[in-house]
């Protein structure tokens, strides 16, 4: 098994991977593009770091969707409890305000990256930054799309960066993706697993925020709805739908409703582009049965609060804003009782309550993207250690693999538990 080893990339998940490889008696030496180490996760979370949610392993690796069954692996080996447990182990206690969430107690994401480069350091595991990697230095002679075809796979004996040979006996490419590219996103990785012959799948903005053709959402910027729902209005798509607070900005939607459908537009924004979704509103307060349609509490109301204007009544239910908003596109004027109100206009204003119809045209891209969707296909890694199927010697972890999960800490966890199985794989054990 490899001794030396080096890790491309000085995130959570290069980072974790380095530490179990050292206590497992690797030499290990980190190389980061930027100046300093850790510098996405000090920021994940709006700088709290939620780090993980207090789910199974199996019901974890659902979130994931298709590429669940891929994660399950590194998710047994490196559960909730057991990240929070590796966590303690350096000196990082977490939390869990709401019994599902994860963060550290100091609610500081930057005390978690200070502790794995504390606990690196301890171990010996040298980390420099400042490196950028040009290439995997591979340890026979061929082409890139000769390591599918080839009966003796090749495999990596180091790298090179800045004219420079840095031979090792394993790598692990923990590069990340293409997301927050000031914070370390250039999609470096992925071009190095590509020029060395794995195949990549498109890298697309994941977890960001939507822009809508519509502009009356721009009006609104600021105002949130809180459990609303999000689908996308396409044959074959109908069933993907997202549920969730959802907040209008100056461009159009976010919140955690909006993010953790984006992946899939931006992957469908590429084949075609508007992209029609429907928002549902919800009505929920008093006097309002569960699963009660917009038009039966329409209905209702025209009955039993005939008196009082449209307006107001909704205002109880969603932001006065938004409710202005809706009302004006169905044409209810402002002092209309709920009983005068026409049956053409009540069912339009119904319809868009239960499915306000959006067109989006685009996402905020990359510089404004939580996590990456796309990257190495998994069909070329073994889930059992992360290793290449391809290109012996070579280990991925994070978000550089096709991996990717809703808001909440899934990302953040598979980045420690990915570089947890990965390090354990290469750690010369």
């Amino acid at each position: 098994m490899p001794r030396r080893l080096i890790i491309v990339g000085a995130g959570p998940a290069g980072l974790t991977a380095a530490i179990v490889a050292a206590r497992a008696g690797a030499k290990v030496l980190v190389l980061e593009q930027l100046d300093r180490p850790g510098a996405k996760l000090s920021v994940c979370g709006g700088g709290r770091g939620n780090v993980t949610i207090r789910l199974a392993a199996k019901e974890m690796a659902a979130a994931y969707g298709r590429q669940g069954r891929f994660a399950l692996a590194a998710l047994e080996a490196m559960d909730a409890q057991g990240l929070c447990d590796f966590l303690s182990g350096l000196g990082v206690p977490t939390v869990s305000p709401d019994g599902l969430h994860v963060y550290p107690a100091s609610q500081r994401a930057g005390d978690v990256t200070a502790a794995l480069v504390r606990e690196c350091r301890r171990l010996g595991v040298e980390i420099r930054c400042g490196v950028a990697v040009d290439e995997l230095v591979l340890d026979v002679a061929q082409s890139p799309s000769a390591v599918h075809e080839s009966d003796r796979p090749a495999a990596v004996r180091g790298i090179r960066a800045n004219g420079q040979d840095w031979p090792a006996d394993g790598i692990i490419l923990a590069a990340g993706g293409c997301s927050y590219a000031a914070l370390g996103g250039t999609g470096a990785g992925l071009k190095l697993a590509r020029k060395a012959g794995h195949t990549i799948v498109e890298p697309v903005p994941a977890l960001v925020p939507l822009v809508t053709q519509e502009t009356w959402p721009a009006k609104l910027a600021g105002v949130s709805v809180a459990e609303a729902t999000l689908r996308i209005d396409l044959p074959h798509e109908r069933q993907a739908a997202s549920r969730g607070d959802i907040l209008f900005t100056h461009r159009g939607l976010s919140g955690p409703a909006v993010l953790n459908l984006s992946g899939r537009i931006s992957r469908l924004l590429i084949k075609a582009s508007p992209v029609p979704v429907l928002l549902s509103l919800p009505l929920a307060s008093s006097g309002i049965a569960p699963g009660e349609s917009a038009a039966a509490i329409l209905e209702r109301w025209r009955v039993s609060a005939g008196a009082s204007q449209v307006r107001t009544l909704l205002a109880r239910q969603l932001p006065r804003a938004l409710v202005d908003a809706l009302c004006e596109q169905a044409g209810v004027a402002a002092d209309t009782p709920a009983a005068r109100l026409p049956r053409p206009v009540q069912d339009d204003l119904a319809q868009r309550l239960a499915a306000t119809r959006l067109t989006i045209t685009r996402t905020e891209g990359f510089e404004h993207a939580m996590v990456t969707a796309g990257g190495v296909a998994l069909k070329e890694v073994d889930p059992r250690t992360l290793a290449s199927r391809l290109i012996g010697r070579l280990a991925f972890a994070g978000e550089i693999l096709d991996l990717d999960g809703p808001t909440g800490g899934f990302n953040l966890h598979w980045a420690f538990a990915s570089g947890a199985l990965a390090g354990t794989a290469f750690s010369g054990e």
